[in-house]
């Protein structure tokens, strides 16, 4: 699996809530820009496809499914360094 380039990414304190990391991601592997969403706790990660997003107001499941394991494994350090 090829590394996905950062497109922009932000870290959010969140109050007193969980901190996390936003970042848009350009995905080599399936041509796709992504939205992730990601916490500091292993597993708590969330990818959903700004292109699915933008073209058909889509959230589903169905067409959102991106194995968020597979891009946590690529992007964990990536994300939270600094």
């Amino acid at each position: 699996m090829l590394i996905p380039g950062i497109v922009d990414k932000e870290f959010h304190p969140n109050g007193s809530a969980a901190s996390f990391v936003a970042a848009i991601i350009d995905d080599p592997n399936d041509g796709e820009t992504k939205l992730v969403i990601m916490f500091e706790e292993l597993g708590h990660i969330a990818v959903l496809s700004l292109d699915r997003l933008i073209d058909s107001e889509d959230i589903s499941v169905k067409n959102n499914s991106h194995h968020a394991d597979r891009h946590e494994d690529l992007l964990r350090d990536l994300l939270w360094e600094d």
